[in-house]
């Protein structure tokens, strides 16, 4: 007569589960459902599948209620979570629930039914619906009725922006302690009373602002306070804009590409582009960041500590001479002296080099003397240490001292005044008084003016004895480029005029056919590079050789062919390691092809923005780019002028390797009448273009030169100079500014200022790899000189040749 309860029960617990929590994935939530965090699939998913919600594990049985990107990234790791409710009070692994209540309370339930956090919201309409929106914004809003929502995400984000999301005065961003601890950290994105959006190091000890530079003005930082309204917000196409002023465009500016902004846990805001590798999978890759080194963040290292940082090996922390780490897991809690504090004894003084400590200054003496600072440490036990600077204090050069009863912020880097700890006598060896502590190479050189090139050059590593053998080598060469053209000759002489367009180049030309190359390339199948003349595939030929092969567009057909025959009487002449090599060339009816070798790495242009380059294949870049171009315009038997520099038209071989290419544009002139400079029309791309084109002026190998310094710049800092020109980069008044132009303004910035501080604003912080500052900083003197506007200024290459090798000798 029971029969009928268990089939009951059955149907009871259908019902219940349907009405209480989805079957399936879903982007919406009803009054009286819920989220249970022991059934996985249990997720909200947006309508376009990119965002999910649901329960996250940040810990063994510990679950925080949140919103991450569906798609999984590079294979081991972990979703990319954008939101999280309850972020410093996970709940249990069982039982948990995250309910929309009858009242209108969205609430978080723990396993003992607790309320662990809640929206505090009240609607009694029962068409309140919780939704996951396309845009990864999870809405609390009424289906039926007025659009505003209820409560957002957006409106309460945890460390991370999404593109188009309103950061307001009442928002802000609080990183994470780590890499794997998902709890509020000590760094916080807000906006100040003032109305400037600052960075904040807040933890239980101390607090201070970091961002902008606190000993800068709000003007001198690029900000105003003047405008109150306190919004920000990064938009789709990578443009971020501010109330205050702030404003900037990312790397991949314009690039369909899904975009975060991020607050870290190392306390730098970033942000990322997700970026699929084809290899590799996808990837979120930095593209902005407010520090290009994470050692001027407060508080990094915590205290009594010291952060050293390269681009090789990134920040790393230290403890101060005299303490030890307080934690060994964690470095924001620092270091603890291995001494007791005020304690009756003999104190002496370690002196570290290049270091400073920013801030908790217990007081300044100003004209002071080096003994009379160490003094008045040593009189107060408070006093941890001294800063001994030598700085100018009402247009008056003196030496001030600056007594610090907190060793916080503390970092190596070119600085020319030490820093003195005060420790126990004890603990002060002979070895330690000038201490330098490991762990970073960035010394500032002492030379600050920018220094001409002179004009005058003499090798410093030459002898007698490599100059012949070097004239030697030539000899032989020349013997060989003879032979060459004579066997040339004598085997052409009778098919000459077979074909209308054919160009008796050299002997290692091979003429191919259309179908050839078609069959080579795979019916022009696998395209690996584009430019103005025309597009590049990847061909295998018949002898398993992989080359490039470059089709000029058919579409200026009169113009392409000139280019092509420029290319072809150009090419066919040169011989140098460091530019490309040549097989053939294909003439039939419209098509007009090259074959030459096949780069492994593709163009400079490409690996700049992939950031596959450290900062020792860049120099050995520069160095062979030069060589090239100095090939070109001294030792070659026409004097052929390039007309068309830049990271496109410079490739990589497998070793990153240079090599000068696409020479459609070259002009080749008589070594005796080098003043007789026409041309037709202005060659190149803008913004790597001298001045002479502009101006009408006489076209000499100078234009070469001037472009060459720009690609040198453009490796260094890592911005394109088209893409300045575009986007109007730091232009305030009215018109363009060029790169050239932005390099020189941030040097000028800093005259006055430590010795070669501007580099450290204009460095590419992408590139891997640590570098040597005083090279770098003449690395950029060479190229300015380069794109300098009065061509007679400018070095010829051969000369910066001479003189880039002798700064990898040097190095």
């Amino acid at each position: 007569m029971f029969w009928h309860i268990p089939i009951l029960i059955i149907l009871y617990n259908f019902l219940f589960t349907y009405s209480s929590s989805p079957s399936s994935p879903t982007h919406s939530l009803s009054k009286g459902s819920s989220v249970y965090v022991d059934r996985k699939d249990d997720n909200l998913v947006s309508p376009n599948k990119l965002f999910t919600a649901g329960f996250y594990e940040v810990g063994t049985n510990a679950y925080c209620f949140s919103i991450w990107f569906t798609e999984p990234l590079a294979q081991n790791m972990n979703p990319t979570v954008i939101w999280m409710a309850n972020r410093d009070m996970p709940v249990n692994g069982k039982h948990s629930k995250l309910s929309l209540q009858d009242d209108g309370d969205l609430v978080l339930h723990d396993a003992d039914q607790s309320i662990v956090w809640s929206t505090e919201t009240k609607n009694t309409s029962r068409s309140l619906s919780l939704q996951l929106e396309d845009t990864g914004n999870l809405v609390l809003r009424e289906v039926n009725g007025d659009s505003v929502p209820v409560w957002e995400s957006f409106d309460h984000p945890t460390d991370t922006l999404l593109p188009d999301q309103l950061f307001t005065k009442n928002s802000q961003l609080i990183s994470s302690r780590s890499n794997a601890n998902f709890s509020s950290g000590y760094f916080r994105l807000y906006f100040e009373n003032n109305n400037v959006l600052s960075l904040l190091y807040n933890s239980p000890e101390i607090t201070s602002v970091y961002w902008p530079p606190p000993y800068q003005k709000t003007w001198e930082a690029g900000r105003s306070a003047y405008n109150n309204s306190r919004i920000a917000k990064l938009d789709s196409q990578g443009q971020f804009n501010s109330s205050d002023d702030l404003g900037f465009f990312v790397w991949d500016f314009g690039m369909s590409r899904q975009r975060i902004m991020k607050l870290d846990y190392d306390g730098n805001i970033r942000v990322y582009s997700l970026i699929d590798h084809q290899k590799e999978g996808k990837k979120w890759e930095v593209q902005w960041q407010a520090f290009s080194g994470s050692c001027k963040i407060h508080g990094v290292c915590g205290p009594n500590s010291l952060c050293t940082y390269s681009q090789e090996t990134g920040r790393k922390c230290a403890c101060v001479p005299g303490y030890k780490r307080k934690n060994q897991t964690d470095w924001t809690f620092g270091c603890e002296p291995k001494f007791r504090t005020c304690a009756q004894v003999s104190e002496d003084y370690i002196k570290l080099r290049f270091v400073e400590f920013y801030g908790f200054d217990m007081s300044v003496l100003l004209n002071s003397t080096l003994e009379a600072c160490k003094q008045a440490c040593l009189n107060d036990c408070k006093c941890k240490g001294f800063q001994f600077k030598f700085e100018n204090t009402n247009y008056n050069y003196n030496y001030n001292c600056y007594l610090k009863s907190l060793l916080y912020n503390g970092y190596q880097r070119g600085f020319r005044d030490p820093m003195y700890i005060k420790l126990p006598k004890q603990l002060v060896s002979p070895a330690q008084q000038a201490l330098i502590v490991k762990g970073s190479n960035l010394i500032c050189p002492e030379q600050q003016q920018i220094m001409p090139i002179q004009r005058s050059y003499e090798k410093k590593h030459a002898s007698s004895s490599l100059k012949f053998l070097l004239w030697f080598v030539y000899g032989i060469g020349i013997m060989e480029v003879l032979l060459v053209l004579i066997f040339f000759y004598i085997t052409l002489k009778d098919s000459f005029r077979t074909a209308k367009s054919y160009f008796p180049i050299a002997s290692g030309f091979k003429r191919f056919t259309y179908t050839e190359l078609k069959t080579a390339t795979r019916n022009f199948s696998k395209e690996i590079g584009r430019g103005g003349a025309g597009v590049v595939y990847k061909g295998k030929l018949s002898d398993d050789r992989t080359a490039g092969i470059k089709m000029l567009k058919e579409g200026n057909i009169h113009q392409g062919e000139a280019e092509f025959q420029a290319e072809i009487s150009t090419i066919g002449r040169l011989n140098h390691m460091n530019l490309i090599e040549t097989w053939g060339y294909c003439i039939e009816g419209k098509h007009r092809l090259v074959v030459y070798e096949y780069m492994e790495n593709g163009s400079l242009a490409t690996c700049l923005n992939s950031n596959k380059l450290d900062w020792g294949k860049k120099l050995e870049i520069a160095i062979g780019t030069a060589k090239g171009l100095a090939y070109l315009h001294e030792e070659c038997l026409e004097w052929v002028l390039h007309c068309d520099v830049k990271p496109h038209n410079i490739l990589l071989d497998a070793d990153y390797n240079p090599k000068v290419a696409d020479f459609g544009l070259s002009k080749l002139f008589d070594r005796g009448a080098i003043e007789n400079s026409c041309f037709s029309r202005i060659r190149g791309t803008r913004g790597y273009m001298a001045p002479e084109w502009v101006f009408n002026l006489p076209i000499t190998s100078k234009v070469d030169v001037y472009s060459y310094g720009v690609v040198v710049l453009e490796m260094i800092t890592g911005k394109s100079p088209l893409q300045m020109l575009q986007l109007g980069e730091g232009s305030s008044s009215g018109r363009d500014q060029t790169l050239v132009e932005w390099v020189r303004s941030k040097i000028r910035e800093h005259i006055g200022s430590q010795n070669g501080a501007w580099i450290e604003e204009i460095v590419d912080g992408r590139t891997c790899g640590e570098y040597d500052t005083r090279a770098l900083i003449n690395l950029v003197k060479v190229a300015l000189q380069c794109a300098e506007d009065d061509r007679d200024a400018r070095p010829s290459m051969s000369q910066v040749v001479n003189i880039l090798l002798d700064l990898r000798y040097d190095d």
